[in-house]
């Protein structure tokens, strides 16, 4: 599967405790096998390995929300850093 910049997945009820209690998280960018990304509402940000999340989504912990993408511009990538 491939991993875009701005593709948002919806986090399982079960799951968002893990995930400071939010909805969605949204890629911001892959950097090698890494993913890096914001949590919905400013619930904060992080980073995983590719793996992992290919994991989360076979166990329906994440889904693929393609109605919803988001455009990431450069300015919004410098904040994470």
């Amino acid at each position: 599967m491939s991993i875009e910049q701005g593709m948002k997945y919806q986090i399982s009820n079960d799951f968002k405790s893990r995930f400071n209690s939010a909805e969605s998280l949204t890629v911001i960018r892959q950097v090698g096998n890494t993913i890096q990304f914001n949590l919905e509402n400013g619930k904060g940000y992080g980073s995983m390995p590719v793996d992992h999340l290919n994991y989360l989504l076979k166990k329906s912990k994440l889904t693929i929300n393609r109605a919803n993408r988001v455009f990431i511009n450069q300015g919004d990538e410098e904040q994470i850093g």
